[in-house]
């Protein structure tokens, strides 16, 4: 015979594992710092420009 389970206990557990994955998602697309995001935005930025001079050169 299988043991009994709390399913309050099981309901909060999966709710907590659900919580976690939401938590690392945004954590990748919104953790990031002032800084990453102006080097990034100066990089693409440059490319932006290099890529734009040679569309209009050829």
């Amino acid at each position: 015979m299988s043991k009994p389970i709390n399913l309050n206990q099981f309901r909060k557990s999966k709710a907590r594992v659900e919580n976690t994955v939401l938590a690392d998602s945004n954590s990748v697309k919104f953790g990031r710092t002032k800084f990453e995001k102006k080097v990034d935005g100066k990089v693409n930025e440059t490319l932006q420009k290099h890529l734009n001079n040679h569309k209009h050169t050829h």
